[in-house]
């Protein structure tokens, strides 16, 4: 009898289980209605005995009101059950979570109680209700889709038993993985691991895993660099066979090849990049030509001629979308012997690029464009500091050429703020590394004229390159499709919050349109430089703004104030770039406009990708500071309040960058709560305020390497 228990309990898991994964396929398109050969066919359940269960699965989806029935035989999402939302779940340091519901303007508040087995970044469906009067809750219903499947954690074996547990490292994990004996592979007690989770069986405390790959020992520098790049799922090296395809390209700059592009490689031509660059993706020509006008030439390197669809190398490259810089290494989109070999355009060696030329007169207007692929000769490299110093000096090697080029970047970038464009000019923090890979000083990277030069030229080609696909000779729209560099308007409510906020220091800000909002920024920007209020402020003008993303749709680029804009500029290191060079030869071809929806899904997931490499290199820099700091520890500092939560405030030191937190049970003269419309943290009894921007006198107290995490006590002279 109690077998026959045992598998109607099974059945139930396998029918719950499979319930699930039809939720997940119909949930694809909400909107579509299915009959039951269609679901089995998606979910590749094909044989009658799978059909069966199918139909069993789905008469208990239609009881329970997950699903409907259209009409006999036909089923939809049932998306109006009481109060269920469909969202994305977004943890904090808490436990507690936000779900972003598209639509929904704010984030409805889940207690870590009701979070069900949700990770960070699933798609849930959740029930909501207002709770005491106060604002909308939820809890969990079901995860409809897990965001990740794999973690970085440190194994801890259980003395004396034949399991362990995996401890993650991100807080937003708000629970151990169970590692039974048989999935150990060789984990020793206290490593560095990285878990795939198996199942998470309902009721249970702790989802089950396995260990799949030992990182090393926590705190060290390999394996924590390697286990950010774990983190975000992104690849340290390549596979062997990508490697070997990239060492077979035909390098040779042959006479075939050569006759059908316009060659260039008499024309003087140089690079200007970091001084520690290899991969050169640009290069400058210029010229006076006889009518009094000046040719210069934007060349690119031409990667589309070695790199093509649907070879092994084209899906690596695609799969990574972009190269991941962090800060003792670069994790490249493309193996050494193209980023830094075959496609750099590296000195006294000529190149294939695909080229934007102009002829510009004396006031930086166009009178002439030309776009396509070119043969190139690079006469000299530059690195910023020396292209700088002939702008500052007017002496050294083709000073002529550096000066004529920074007089027409300084006319562009004044047109262009005369325009719109936002000029967020933020320091970006690097370090000086010992042969150890340990920093030893913290410096902060400044863009100087041979900066704005380059950046002016890339925009340049950038911008005309979008408009020579998107627009015909008549300027109208030729609805082509292009993969485009997008950035929406600021979000008024942000906007009307900044304004209100920053009024309290005294500065104005005009919201009456976007010309006007654009000029208040720009306004705001200059007069908070140097004041000590500047970081706070530019921190929450930038936190206004929308994130620039990749699109078929041409909504323009807030930021640089231009109807359209694309990348074109970096295909080393860039995907969408590749993208651009191979639409934009498709149409110089006379290739008529391709699928919009494919180059689409393609746009979507080079900005997921940039996303994610944007984040392990944050991650990255706050590992390499918490290292720096930890000779640091118990030693004041001079801070800025940079932000502000409801279980602490953060602090910066300006001097090095580095921001550590001051927990509220910490501050034991005050019983303190957060006052978010005012970013500032308030005493109940004394009236004591730490706003955001205030200067603090701080201790260093812990460096914590694993959590990449340091705390900091508030000194009161």
């Amino acid at each position: 009898m109690k077998n026959k228990k045992n598998i109607s309990h099974k059945n139930e898991q396998k029918l719950l289980d499979l319930g699930r994964t039809i939720l997940r396929f119909m949930n694809q398109k909400t909107s579509k209605i299915y009959n039951y050969k269609q679901i089995a066919e998606g979910i590749d359940y094909k044989n009658p005995r799978q059909r069966e269960l199918v139909i069993q699965a789905l008469h208990r989806l239609q009881a329970t009101q997950k699903i409907k029935e259209t009409e006999k035989g036909k089923y939809i999402v049932n998306l109006n059950i009481e109060g269920t939302l469909t969202g994305v779940i977004d943890f904090n340091q808490s436990g507690n979570a936000y779900v972003k519901v598209e639509g929904i303007n704010d984030d409805i508040f889940i207690h870590q109680k009701n979070v069900k087995d949700a990770l960070q970044g699933d798609k849930v469906l959740i029930v909501t209700y207002n709770f005491k009067g106060k604002k909308l809750e939820g809890s969990v219903v079901e995860v409809l889709e897990r965001a990740k499947d794999t973690f970085v954690g440190t194994f801890q074996k259980i003395a004396e038993k034949d399991f362990g547990f995996v401890v993650l490292d991100k807080k937003k994990l708000n629970t151990d993985i169970f590692i039974s004996k048989n999935h150990f592979n060789g984990a020793e007690d206290g490593d560095k691991v990285i878990v795939k989770m198996l199942e998470w069986k309902p009721g249970s405390k702790n989802p089950e895993g396995e260990i799949t790959t030992v990182l090393g020992t926590p705190g060290d520098h390999e394996t924590e660099i390697h286990s950010i790049l774990a983190e975000y799922g992104l690849p340290y090296n390549f596979p062997p066979e990508v490697e070997h395809d990239a060492d077979q390209i035909d390098r040779s700059i042959n006479a075939d090849e050569v006759a059908k592009r316009w060659d260039m490689r008499d024309i003087l031509t140089f690079t200007i990049d970091p001084k520690d660059a290899k991969d050169f993706d640009d290069a400058l020509s210029i010229r006076k030509l006889d009518s009094g006008l000046w040719e210069i030439g934007v060349h690119i390197a031409d990667v589309s001629h070695y790199v093509k669809p649907g070879t092994i190398l084209d899906d690596e490259a695609y799969a990574r979308a972009t190269s991941v810089y962090l800060v003792d290494r670069v994790v490249p989109m493309l193996p050494e012997v193209l980023s830094n070999d075959v496609c750099s355009l590296r000195p006294n060696e000529d190149k294939f690029t695909f080229s934007a030329v102009f002829e510009l007169d004396e006031e930086a207007k166009i009178h002439k464009q030309w776009f396509g692929r070119t043969v190139i000769h690079s006469d000299r490299r530059f690195a910023y500091e020396e292209a700088q110093e002939r702008i500052e000096t007017k002496e050294g090697d083709l000073v002529e050429e550096i000066l004529q080029l920074d007089k027409l970047a300084k006319i562009m970038r004044q047109e262009r703020i005369r325009n719109g464009a936002i000029t967020f000019d933020r320091s970006e923090v690097r370090f000086n590394l010992d042969e150890n890979n340990k920093p030893i000083g913290v410096y902060f990277k400044v863009s100087k004229d041979s900066n704005h030069l380059i950046e002016e030229f890339m925009l340049l080609a950038n911008k005309k390159v979008s408009e020579f696909i998107s627009l015909n000779k008549r300027n109208e729209p030729t609805g082509n499709t292009f993969i485009y560099r997008i950035h929406d308007d600021p979000d008024p409510a942000k906007l009307t919050a900044l304004r209100d906020f920053v009024g309290s220091f005294g500065y104005k800000m005009d919201l009456a349109n976007t010309q006007k909002v654009a000029e208040s920024l720009n306004k705001l920007l200059s007069d908070v430089k140097g004041k000590g209020e500047e970081n706070m402020i530019e921190t929450l003008a930038m936190r206004s703004m929308s994130k620039a993303v990749y699109s078929t749709d041409p909504i323009g680029h807030y930021g640089l104030g231009f109807e359209y804009y694309s990348h074109f500029t970096s295909p080393i290191r860039r995907y969408p770039d590749l993208i651009a060079h191979r639409l934009l030869q498709h149409y110089l071809d006379g290739g008529k406009s391709p699928n919009k929806e494919e180059v689409e899904e393609k746009a979507k997931h080079c900005s997921a990708m940039e996303r994610l490499a944007s984040e392990a290199e944050r991650e990255s820099i706050k590992f390499m500071q918490v290292k720096f700091m930890e000779d640091h520890v118990g030693e004041v500092f001079s801070g800025v309040i940079s932000g502000v939560a409801e279980y602490g405030f953060w602090v910066e030191i300006p001097e090095n960058g580095a921001e550590g937190m001051i927990k509220l049970r910490d501050l034991v003269d005050d019983s303190y709560s957060l006052d978010a419309k005012n970013y500032a943290i308030i005493g109940s009894r004394t009236g004591n305020t730490y706003q955001l921007g205030d200067k603090v006198k701080i201790k260093v107290v812990k460096a914590n390497l694993i959590a990449k995490q340091l705390d900091f006590k508030i000194i009161n002279d």
